[in-house]
């Protein structure tokens, strides 16, 4: 079973950094409402998961990729265009 991603908060937001995206555009683009998006990020609220699927999938269509935590910690980076 392939292992699942887990979203932080700092990765959203820098993840939005990277493409230019507000909260209300990732909010928008994810199907989410906007202080969904803000709680998690000022960590005020933890996502469910179905939520942060949503948020995973709206960030990764929208051309960055999640880097999953190693001994370097966790980040993102733009994907390389085709």
């Amino acid at each position: 079973m392939p292992h699942a991603k887990i979203l932080l908060p700092a990765q959203c937001r820098a993840a939005r950094g990277l493409i230019n995206w507000s909260q209300g555009e990732l909010a928008d683009r994810a199907g989410v409402s906007r202080s969904t998006v803000k709680d998690f990020e000022t960590e005020r609220h933890a996502l469910h998961h179905s939520t942060e699927r949503l948020l995973i999938e709206a960030i990764e269509a929208g051309g960055v990729s999640l880097i999953a935590s190693d001994e370097a910690g966790p980040g993102v980076r733009l994907k390389r265009p085709i």
